[in-house]
């Protein structure tokens, strides 16, 4: 599997930014499409992820200010982020996590950062 994601950029803080991610090969209904983001300094870290079925969890720091989405049919994972902050600025990584076989897939990361 391999993943690209789109959409990072400069915002200020309270607007808003779409971060799309395309993953190329065979995913199956049971891999865990996510976002993560690793911040100067800071570790990586959960933002939000989705199974198959539509179920999310988010951190508790974005929790109703992004959603996360998914469509199945073209294997995309879409992340709406709004009411950006200073910091939620932060490289951002698409995943996809198949528990089954404990493989972990990253994208390339893509660099978002909000101004005050």
């Amino acid at each position: 599997v391999q993943l690209q994601a789109f959409g990072g950029g400069l915002v200020q803080a309270g607007g808003s930014l779409r971060l799309s991610c395309a993953a190329s090969g065979r995913l199956y209904s049971y891999d865990i499409m996510g976002w993560y983001r690793q911040a100067p300094g800071n570790g990586r870290e959960l933002v939000a992820v989705i199974t198959t079925g539509g179920r999310t969890t988010y951190a508790g720091s974005v929790k109703d200010r992004f959603t996360i989405s998914r469509d199945n049919t073209k294997n995309i994972v879409y992340l709406q982020m709004n009411s950006l902050k200073p910091e939620d600025t932060a490289v951002y990584y698409c995943n996809v996590h198949r528990y089954v076989a404990a493989q972990e897939f990253w994208g390339q990361g893509t660099q978002v950062t909000v101004s005050s």
